[in-house]
Formats: structure tokens, sequence, C-alpha cells
């Protein structure tokens, strides 16, 4: 691959577990979805899960997207609910000895590179991301190798693999100032792998960056037509969009923000206050928590003639239940390994963030045109 040569195109993925009854919303078309259970199951399980925790010196660590009965079992036995990088900050100043990741795959391993002392568990090993399939480490070293001059950063939704690969790693709430400091030191940047992210970085920024041309599929079915045509519906809504959404639908955002921020703009919201939210529809349970009084609703991610109006939920989050944390605590399955010297190397690309973070704390709390990104104590940062 030389400078010549074209950007990667973007990986797109499919699956022949098509659900025959014609059901269209992601978490139920490709993944493994856990059976729905009655009361009584999820009481018996709830309870279950919480001794199991206790008795196994656990910690459960959940990520704002999975199944509601997960992320009020955390909370309930003192883990947390969070995003990608906070759960894993979580599990490794934790005292328990076992973690058990609710997520996806690169969470689990970003939870072991910052505790491989630790005993790392997920629910389903087989919950993987669009991002991480999207950026095989061959395809991106190579890549990489073809831009030497270029500063790797990459976004956390990447396999322990390609973060080795990296010199920074960023989340949506820290990547705008990271990569302005990168810029001010006269750094190009070849960027990995959500292109809607690093564009909008792009244009916010002005860096010269080369993109990776991955996607969400959640955050990219969203539609700017049909957000617009929602918006003239509810005048007074206010527009919550996660920056890897695509430009259409991030143009018309009162907010652009991580997943953390986009929940403290609901929760810092006017009582009766309507949002209108573009982002995974699994941070809408912890949002309705934390802010019973708002009205909340989801972003369109189809037209009018589609069975499923709003389809953003992550196929592969939904696969993480009440069943596979009992599963992986009694047998000790959904073990997540990750190489020594791969987790040492990718290790180096989060350390270099988490102490920027913490050299400039104005850093995650960035203000620009009115909209607004960062990390919120005590609710973390995506």
């Amino acid at each position: 691959m030389t400078a010549s040569t074209p950007i990667p195109i973007s990986k797109e993925f499919d699956y022949p577990l098509q659900n025959a009854e014609g059901v269209t919303c992601t978490a139920h078309a490709w993944a493994k979805v856990p059976p729905q259970l009655n009361k009584a199951e999820r009481d018996a399980l709830m309870q279950k899960s919480a001794e199991l925790l206790k008795a196994r010196n656990a910690v459960l660590v959940a990520h704002y997207y999975v199944d509601g009965d997960l992320q009020d079992l955390a909370l309930a036995t003192g883990g947390c609910v969070s995003d990608s990088l906070e759960m894993a900050r979580f599990g490794r100043d934790h005292e328990a000895q076992t973690l058990v990741v609710a997520g996806v795959r690169f969470m689990g391993e970003s939870a072991k590179i910052l505790s491989p002392e630790k005993t790392v568990l997920m629910p389903d090993l087989d919950a993987t991301c669009s991002l991480d399939l999207g950026c095989p480490i061959d395809e991106f070293s190579a890549f990489c190798d073809a831009h030497p001059d270029r500063k790797v950063v990459v976004y956390a939704n990447t396999s322990a693999a390609v973060k080795a690969r990296a010199d920074w790693m960023v989340t949506s709430s820290c990547a705008l100032a990271i990569v302005n400091h990168l810029k001010d030191k006269g750094e190009k940047i070849l960027w990995a792998p959500d292109r809607h992210l690093g564009k909008y970085i792009q244009q916010q920024t002005g860096a010269d960056m080369l993109m990776w041309q991955g996607a969400c599929i959640v955050h990219d079915e969203f539609k700017g037509l049909e957000l617009d045509l929602l918006r003239k519906q509810y005048p007074g809504a206010k527009i919550l969009v996660h920056p890897e959404s695509p430009t259409s639908v991030v143009q018309q955002a009162d907010v652009v923000g991580s997943t953390s921020q986009l929940l403290k703009a609901v929760i810092d919201g006017a009582e009766g206050e309507t949002f209108i939210v573009a982002t995974d529809n699994g941070i809408m349970h912890r949002m309705r928590q934390l802010a019973p009084g708002k009205t909340l609703i989801e972003a369109p991610t189809a037209g009018n003639s589609a069975t499923c109006k709003s389809c953003a939920h992550c196929p592969w989050m939904a696969m993480n239940a009440l069943q596979g944390v009992v599963d992986c605590l009694e047998q000790g399955s959904g073990e997540v390994f990750v190489d020594p010297e791969v987790g040492r190397k990718a290790a180096g690309c989060i350390t270099r963030m988490l102490d920027f973070v913490k050299e400039h704390p104005e850093a995650l709390v960035v203000k620009d045109g009115g909209r607004l990104a960062g990390m919120t104590p005590g609710i973390g940062a995506a």
C-alpha cells in the first residue's frame, strides 16, 4: 500500500440469522438474542447473579447500551454503569480480583489490558463491534506502514492488536483535545476506525487527518432527512447526537458529545423538556432513571414505510444477559485473554491518553459553537 493507494473502503458485515418473522430491529436481527424472561425468572437470576458476584469476589461493570437488568444489577452490587473507558478504569481501581464485563469484546480487552493480573469474564465472548471487525490488524498495519510520517490515533472501539499499533487511543470525550494537541505540535494524523467521528474532529480542529473508513452499524443508520422531519413535529426538542453519526445528523444537533455527555445534557435539562436522542437506545434506561421528568424520543433510523422506525440498538450489546453472568461466574466461561506483549504495547497508547487527561483536565469539557462534549465525573466518557 502506497501513499497514492485509495483509503480502504468501509467494511460491511452481514449475518444469516435473520428473524423468520421479519423482525427488523438490530437487537434481534443477527445476534444470539437471549430469550425474554418472565418476572419470576428475572428475579431468580438477579438474586443468583448477586450471590455469585459476592461469593467470587467479583464486580460487574456494564455499558450503558446493555440490557437494563444488567445495568441495575451492576449498580445494586457495587459495580458501575458507564462507557468503555470508565468501565476499564473502574475495574482497574476496584479491589475485586474478578471483573465481569457486560459489553462487547474490545471492552473486555481494555479491562484486561489495564488489569492484566485480574480475571476478566464476559457473559458472551462472541459479542463484538462493527468498528472492531472493520479494522483488522493486518490491513491496518499495512495502512500505517504506508504512512510512517503520521501519528496513529485510534478510537477506543478497536482490538487490543490495533491499539498496540497506535501512538494514541482516544474516546469521543477527549479526542478533540488530543487531536488539537497533536496539531499544535505540527503532527499529521492517521485516524481509525470511525469515519464519522474522524470527520467531525477534522472539521472542528482543522487537523491533517487521513481516515480509515469504518463505521458503527448503529450510529451510521441515523437519517438526517428523517431527523429534520421529526424536529418539525417537536419544535422545542433538543437534539442530542453522538459524533459517530453521519454529518447530516450531527449538523442538526444542539449537543454533540460522548455517551456520558448526552446523559448529562438530559439530567441538566429543564423539567418537562423534550430530547431527541441519536445514539444506541440502550442509554434510554439510565436516562429515564436519572431524569424521570424528561421526555425522550429515539432519533429515526428509517423512513415512514419501514417496519422499525427507530432501530438504534447494537445486536452484539443485546447478546449480554443475566444468564450469561451466572454462567461465566459458575463455569469460568467467557474469560478474556490478551497476549502479554500485545497488552503491554496497547497499554502504552491508553496510558498516554490517561496521562494527558490528568494533566489537562480542561480537555474533558470542550465547548464550541454551543455544542458540548466531555467527560463527566461519576458518569464517564465514551
